[in-house]
């Protein structure tokens, strides 16, 4: 359990505390049904993602919490992130679209944001920055916002295909024309065929990709506990689409996509999208989270407000600890790194993906 200086209790809360404990959910036992009796609960809080995160990058889970007669009340799950390059500082969470807090309306999270500064006034944090809107933090200017969008599936099939727009309708209807077929399974063959195609992706795109050990433990640890699906778009054997996609509850969320370029004239990701929202409509989910958009992505931006989804923003938050305020921060979607990313070859893009995630957050 790490040591904070927070007030911290290592076997299960009875009764009503009025102090934040800070729990590991790694060594919490039953930690996932806890969070799943929150109505705000969702895959990003649950041990899976903590697990994928600490075995990938070994950070270290700081999980705020207070519990009533038993039940979780609030969370703010943080993680430290420990780098001799950039620093040491909590992150809620690291490489995660968004991660609001757990509250209720009678008990905003207001305390645990408190606790979290303390904790990182006593691990000499460069910074604290939380993913989520600025609940609890009310007065605070973001550092950070993009778009978010979000699909409501209870609709029923036939609605929500009416509920694409035009655009997004032809495309689904000549992928099915050219012969692309879909799959979903979460096989770690699955995961090796959407690296692939990620490395590919993320080279145009002038981005090293994530080491492959990333995925291997999404593959083992949400994958492999029924948390997680990899859909595959084929044109006859070939793989030309894939994404990966998380869930919970009702929940569903896209976090990774990936293409080959070379068959976008058939389009692909129309195809790939509409059969994700099909599947889990059918699957009785009731939102499918398209995961978040750079606010100068205009293209991805039309790409999911086409399938019908509803957009929301979403604002993170960043305090800086030796200025002691509240610090803006910068989109770094596209920079001049890109341009010679973009240029090495596939073996070194991938090299350095190694060297520079564990770094990152």
């Amino acid at each position: 359990m790490p040591d904070t200086g927070v007030n911290t209790q290592r076997t299960t809360p009875l009764g009503r505390l009025e102090q934040p404990v800070t729990l590991d959910p790694l060594q919490y036992p039953g930690w996932d049904s806890v969070v799943a009796a929150h109505p705000g609960g969702s895959f990003f809080h649950l041990a899976a993602w903590a697990r994928v995160l600490q075995d990938t990058y070994g950070h270290r889970p700081f999980y705020l919490c207070r519990f009533a007669d038993g039940q979780l009340e609030e969370l703010l799950p943080l993680m430290e992130v420990a780098s001799p390059w950039t620093g040491r500082r909590g992150v809620s969470l690291p490489f995660t679209d968004f991660c609001p807090p757990l509250g209720t309306r009678d008990h905003p999270p207001r305390m645990l944001y408190e606790s979290a500064l303390e904790c990182g006034r006593q691990r000499r944090w460069r910074y604290l920055e939380c993913r989520s809107s600025s609940y609890g933090w009310l007065k605070a200017p973001p550092s950070l916002a993009f778009y978010g969008h979000r699909i409501d599936l209870e609709r029923g099939p036939e609605a929500l295909f009416q509920g694409c727009d035009a655009a997004a309708r032809r495309g689904v209807r000549k992928a099915e024309a050219a012969g692309l077929k879909v799959e979903f399974t979460n096989r770690p063959e699955s995961v090796r065929t959407f690296y692939a195609l990620h490395c590919r992706t993320r080279q145009r795109h002038g981005v090293p990709p994530q080491p492959f050990r990333f995925f291997e433990n999404i593959a083992r640890h949400v994958l492999g506990q029924g948390l997680g699906v990899v859909e595959t778009v084929r044109l006859q054997d070939r793989p030309v689409a894939a994404a990966v996609f998380f869930h919970s509850g009702r929940q569903a969320l896209y976090k990774f996509g990936a293409s080959d370029y070379e068959f976008q004239v058939a389009r692909p990701n129309n195809l790939l999208m509409w059969e994700a929202i099909k599947r889990y409509a059918a699957d009785g989910f009731a939102t499918l989270h398209l995961g978040r958009t750079s606010l100068a992505d205009a293209g991805l931006r039309r790409f999911k407000l086409g399938f019908g989804a509803r957009e929301e923003r979403l604002e993170y938050y960043k305090y800086d600890f030796p200025k002691q305020a509240f610090v803006a921060d910068k989109d770094r979607a596209e920079g001049p790194l890109n341009s010679l990313f973009r240029c090495l070859p596939g073996l070194l893009l991938r090299l350095a993906g190694q060297a520079l995630y564990p770094h990152l957050s």
